[in-house]
């Protein structure tokens, strides 16, 4: 698929942001980890929220984690959404301890539920960007 044909808004890659997108790119769920307190963070970021240091590194996540909660669109405020009405917007808390949104696939809105497992898994949209979804465990 282009950016031609792919008519939802994309992820911007810039900074810190650019480099969680790389890992997607290579089928990787990473995050920051903070190299002093082990705090793993999302959105990523310089700093660590919880004990203000600078030092981290970037760690990969086994991708596993259990739904948090979800809100169903009914109306697109970006017309590239407009055939999939309705769709969910859904918080995963992965392992980690890390909360992401995102999409689950493969699954039917009436069946989400909080706790619900799911696992990560990458759609390629564009020669350039991979996103993270997830479906059921």
């Amino acid at each position: 698929m282009s950016e031609d044909t792919y008519t939802k808004p994309l992820p911007r890659g810039d900074h810190y942001n650019g480099e969680f997108y790389d890992y997607c790119k290579q089928h990787e769920l990473r995050f920051q980890c903070c190299s002093d307190c082990g705090t793993w963070r999302h959105m990523p970021r310089e700093s660590c929220r919880n004990c203000g240091s600078f030092n981290w590194t970037w760690e990969r996540s086994n991708g596993t984690g259990n739904i948090f909660s979800w809100t169903v669109i009914h109306r697109a405020l970006h017309p590239g959404f407009n055939d999939e009405l309705p769709y969910a917007a859904v918080v995963v808390e992965l392992d980690e301890g890390v909360r992401v949104v995102s999409h689950v696939i493969d699954l039917d809105i009436a069946d989400l539920r909080v706790g619900l497992p799911v696992e990560v898994v990458f759609e390629d949209v564009t020669p350039d960007i991979t996103l993270h979804k997830f479906r059921p465990a």
